[in-house]
Order: C-alpha cells, then sequence, then structure tokens
C-alpha cells in the first residue's frame, strides 16, 4: 500500500503543473494566476475541499501532446462557507483548448451543481474547441453544446453561476459565461468574442485589434454583456468571494447528523488489514471500523447473506447506510459439522435479497448510502441458476437503481462484471465515485479474460488451418494480459472519468461527509430536482 500510495503522489504532483513549468512561467508573464491558485484563492482556507477528476485525460491523446487533467481543474469546496461547484480552465494546457475529455469533465462538474443545487464558479481561460478533433467534441448530444443547454437548465432551477473571464473566451465558448448569472472579467487578460480579430477580417474585411473587438472595457462599458471589470485576478475572484457571500441557503433534504466521533482504530489500519493478494481473504468490518465513527457500526442481518455486509452507521457524525462486499473465511454450519468457506466477493442469492431490502429500508428512512466495493460478481453454476440468482440480482439492481437518496462508491479491490453494477458503479448515478490505489475495474479479471480471450483467438486461427504452438500461445496469452491489466488500472479508469478519482483511503471520510453535505442541500433528494419521492 505504500508503494501505491508513493504513486498516487508522484502521478498527483505531476498533475499539478498542468502544462509543464515553463508555461506556467509564460503565464505568470502576463500577470495571470494559474487555474489552482486561482481555486485556492477562492476557497475559505480553514474548510476542506475535494478535486473531482483530476485524473481524466491522463495518458490520453499522446499523438497530441496529451491532455493533463482534461485541461480544467474542478474542486467541491467551500467559499464564505457556502459549498460550491468550481471550474477552472487550465491555459498552460494547450491554451486551455477543450478536448473530448475536457467536455466530459465540465458536464460532470454541472451535473454535481444540478444534483445537489450548489452555485457553480467557471473561472474561464480557454481558446476554445481543439480544432483537430472537432468531430469528437462538437455535435452530439455529451458533446460541447451540452453546457450552454445545461447553462440553461441551471439558472431555470435557481442555482448561482457565476463566470469570471479571465482569459481568452471565443467563438461557442462565449456563451458560458454570458450564460450564467454573473459575468465578470478581468482587464488586459480577459476577453470574449464569437469571433477573434484575424475570422473578423477574413471574414467582413473589418481591420480591428482583439482588445477593441472584445476586451474588458468594450464589453463592461460598451455592450454591457459583462458585469464588471477588474485590474487583475485577484480583485476579479474577491469579488465572486463577496457575491457568494449574500447568496441565501436552500431548504435542507433533512439527513441525520450529530456531533462526530473519530473512527475507533486509525486509518493506517486500512493499510495493513488490505491484502495486495486479490485471492487472500480478509474482513471488511476491520477496514469499516477505521471509517465510520467509533461506536456507530449496526449491522443488519448479519448472520445472513454473509458475502455483503449492509450495516447502519455514521461517518463524520452523517448517517448513512453501509453496502459493502466481504472477503473473509467464515465457518459454515453444516448439519453434523462445520467447515470453513472462504467469500471472495462473491454476490450470493441470499446476499442480494437482503442487500435490495436494506437499500428500501434507507430509502424509506432518508439514510444515504455508501458503497464499498471489492466484487468479482455474481455467483455462477447449476446451483445458484435453479435457485434463482438472475432474479435476486435484479431484485438488488432494481431497488440500487431507483434508490432516491444519495449515494456514493468506493472502489477498494475488485470491480467485475455485473458486480460493478449491483454495487452502484458510475451507470447508477453514485453523488460521487472514487477508486483507492488497490481498485481493479473490469468486466474480469486479467487472468480469467486472458484464457478466455485465447480460446476465441485459437479456435478463429484453427477455423483458418492454423495451429497454434505452445510457444505461440504462451506469447499470446502475455500479449493478452499486458493490454487487459493496463486497462484494470484504477488510473485508466480516473483518465476516463470512470471514477471521479483515484485517492488514499484516509481522504474517504472527507469525501463521504461533504458528498452527504452537498446532497443535503437538495431537499427533493432526486437528481434533478424532478418528481416526488418514492420509497
Amino acid at each position: 500500500m505504500k508503494k501505491l500510495l508513493t504513486l498516487l503522489k508522484e502521478k498527483t504532483e505531476k498533475l499539478h503543473l498542468g502544462g509543464g513549468l515553463h508555461k506556467i512561467e509564460k503565464l505568470k508573464e502576463k500577470g495571470k494566476l494559474t487555474a489552482r491558485e486561482r481555486i485556492n484563492y477562492l476557497l475559505d482556507e480553514d474548510k476542506p475541499h475535494t478535486e473531482i477528476g483530476i485524473f481524466a485525460g491522463d495518458g490520453m491523446y499522446k499523438e497530441d501532446g496529451g491532455c493533463p487533467n482534461a485541461g480544467v481543474v474542478v474542486v467541491l469546496g467551500y467559499v464564505k462557507n457556502k459549498l460550491c461547484v468550481i471550474v477552472s480552465n487550465d491555459a498552460t494546457v494547450k491554451a486551455g483548448a477543450w478536448f473530448p475529455i475536457s467536455a466530459k469533465k465540465n458536464l460532470r462538474a454541472q451535473e454535481i451543481a444540478m444534483e445537489n443545487r450548489l452555485p457553480i464558479i467557471y473561472l474561464v481561460d480557454s481558446a476554445g474547441v481543439y480544432l483537430p478533433m472537432q468531430d469528437e467534441i462538437f455535435p452530439d448530444k455529451e458533446h460541447f453544446g451540452r453546457i450552454f443547454r445545461n447553462n440553461a437548465k441551471i439558472s431555470a432551477m435557481g442555482i448561482p453561476q457565476i463566470s469570471a473571464i479571465m482569459g481568452s473566451c471565443v467563438a461557442g465558448g462565449a456563451y458560458l459565461p454570458i450564460m450564467s448569472d454573473y459575468a465578470l472579467i478581468v482587464e488586459g487578460t480577459g476577453s470574449v468574442f464569437l469571433a477573434g480579430s484575424y475570422l473578423v477580417r477574413s471574414s467582413i474585411g473589418e481591420i480591428i485589434d482583439n482588445e477593441t473587438l472584445g476586451g474588458a472595457s468594450t464589453h463592461s462599458e460598451i455592450s454591457g454583456v459583462t458585469d464588471n471589470k477588474y485590474p487583475n485576478d485577484e480583485s476579479c475572484l474577491h469579488a465572486i468571494r463577496n457575491i457568494v457571500d449574500k447568496f441565501g441557503d436552500n431548504s435542507h433534504a433533512g439527513f441525520s447528523r450529530i456531533e462526530p466521533k473519530s473512527p475507533a482504530f486509525p486509518v493506517q489500519d486500512i493499510y495493513q488489514h488490505l491484502p495486495e493478494d486479490r485471492l487472500k481473504p480478509y474482513n471488511m468490518i476491520q477496514i469499516l471500523e477505521a471509517i465510520v465513527d467509533n461506536n456507530s457500526l449496526e449491522e443488519y442481518k448479519k448472520d445472513y447473506g454473509k458475502t455483503i455486509v449492509c450495516a447502519l452507521a455514521r461517518i463524520d457524525g452523517w448517517a448513512v447506510g453501509i453496502v459493502a462486499n466481504q472477503r473473509k473465511i467464515v465457518k459454515a454450519k453444516k448439519p453434523g459439522n462445520t467447515t470453513e468457506m472462504q467469500m471472495g466477493g462473491v454476490i450470493y442469492s441470499d446476499s442480494a435479497n437482503k442487500t435490495a431490502r436494506f437499500i428500501m429500508n434507507c430509502n424509506q428512512q432518508k439514510i444515504p448510502l455508501v458503497f464499498f466495493q471489492d466484487v468479482t460478481g455474481f455467483m455462477v453454476g447449476s446451483r445458484s441458476e435453479h435457485n434463482g440468482i438472475i432474479k435476486d440480482g435484479a431484485k438488488m439492481v432494481n431497488a440500487m437503481a431507483n434508490s432516491v437518496v444519495p449515494k456514493f462508491t468506493f472502489i477498494i479491490g475488485n470491480s467485475y462484471g455485473a458486480g460493478n453494477y449491483a454495487m452502484c458503479g458510475k451507470a447508477y448515478d453514485p453523488r460521487l465515485i472514487y477508486a483507492w490505489p488497490t481498485a481493479q475495474i473490469a468486466v474480469m479479471s486479467g487472468a480469467s479474460a486472458g484464457k478466455t480471450l485465447l480460446q476465441i483467438q485459437e479456435a478463429t486461427l484453427k477455423s483458418r488451418g492454423v495451429e497454434l504452438t505452445e510457444q505461440d500461445k504462451n506469447k499470446l496469452l502475455k500479449d493478452i494480459e499486458t493490454k487487459y491489466n493496463e486497462q484494470l488500472s484504477p488510473y485508466y479508469a480516473a483518465a476516463r472519468l470512470w471514477v471521479d478519482g483515484v485517492i488514499d483511503p484516509k481522504d474517504t471520510r472527507k469525501i463521504i461527509s461533504m458528498g452527504i453535505e452537498a446532497a443535503n442541500q437538495n431537499s427533493h433528494m432526486d437528481r434533478y430536482n424532478v418528481g416526488v419521492i418514492q420509497t
């Protein structure tokens, strides 16, 4: 675990540099703050915050020079004691141009603001769509245009949007700040227009410079497009803090919270109890006791359906319902004898039934749900099929998918196949979803996938009259497993925003607490404040 956490720290520190030190120096020469400095200026110093999608784009678009952090920093944090979503373009990465993953990350930020009714602040400094990839970012439903659609929807929902134009803001991207409720601009560096001076000259023959065309004075004094202009980044950010300070409070959802208590065991116990060997058993309760408030864990049907732990608890004072896979060795009593059985993160019929009922209870009693995934899938074989594993699994998925209380997911080990779905994977709308460095996400394990794919390829070649030698088979199997294992990495998932990030387990409590506090801002509890609660 220490090696994995060292790797996590190294990768995070590198991503904090964005486009690199040289690009940061050029930014400073223009009198600008970096994307992260702008966010830090906004945030309350004495409050926690968490980053969303820091690994987005990691290792992608190598032919185009890469897009670290998706060219935009997104943080959930406090501004003047109000929980906000902050989106800050990183101009050191391709001048803040939008890659496909950039659009996906911005949409994720807006989704979090919408489902939790949180104010959203855009710190705009972007050259617009990355033109070589325009076909992958421009026209589809979840592409660039969806952002402006969301601008309109967010305002209609009564959620405040503040934009600060702190650099370039060109073409379609110009709509984002101007569709916000507040639009501020920095003198000398901020500019906003549908077409820059070069395009204006080539299109209509007009010769004009960018500052006169769409600078701070033009839009604050002549067009009225922006509300106010500010001499530098700091004064503009200070104005945003002043605006947020005046926002009223929403009616809350009413999730239960009492005075927090520290966990019974230090978080370092997680590092000791979670084994590196994915076949080795461990007791999930020991992991949970290092996360939940001391003496708050109350198991539900603990002697039934033992491959899933269901429990009520408190985390940082918040009441939660926990659903966690179990991989310990237990003594199974049978008539006449007692045998030991290892539970390897498999979901059986009894576990699925138990979990479905527990989820319904939490919905009835307005208790947010937290899922801890270390799951290889549902049990297979004739005995399970005859017992109706598909029906029981469907009950669990149905209850989880229709749950209206906020859901939060942490992938701490395996996350394979239908187990990912049943334990509230990304497709099932968790408010936040993070992976520990020990996570692996795929349809199945690398070893299983390698053998399966080898059999398929071997059969295909055999049908063409090609027989593989043992040496050929071993090489092919190794190549398949190498590629597959790369895709199992939590960083591969985080780069594509299948998860919101890879975190040190010690940050789990903070993220759950902030996530529930955010969800508590939406009194209706449902994702986009539409409809009524049904249990």
